[in-house]
């Protein structure tokens, strides 16, 4: 599996659309362990092409703050499963929070315009 979070420095950005990179956690489920984490900067933001490129990049899950319906969409559509509303901490942090059960997201729409 490959976590995908946007990130703004090492802490979670609240808009996945306008971020400025991505880290990508690869992770073994069974063991509920990080193996390796990797950072890319997100391509210039064009409304419906992150998913997509995500996707190429082997992405299987997003965790994110704030994300749009069309993002969503798009995601799903691509078989990527999107966790929202993840709360401001570190991407290490979310990261090994989702792989212990214990992240809590509030499923939140982006309001970003």
């Amino acid at each position: 599996m490959r976590i995908a979070i946007p990130v703004k420095g090492d802490c979670l950005d609240e808009h996945f659309g306008h971020c400025e990179k991505f880290l990508l956690f690869d992770v073994d489920l069974a063991n509920r362990a990080i193996g390796s984490v990797s950072e890319v900067e997100a391509p210039e933001h064009q409304p419906g092409l992150l998913p997509g490129w995500l996707k190429e990049c082997g992405v299987t899950l997003i965790i994110a703050g704030g994300i749009g319906a069309h993002a969503r969409s798009l995601c799903a559509q691509l078989s990527i499963e999107v966790v929202a509303g993840a709360p401001q901490e570190t991407a290490q942090v979310l990261a090994q929070r989702y792989l212990d059960g214990t992240l809590v997201a509030s499923d939140r729409p982006c309001e970003h315009h």
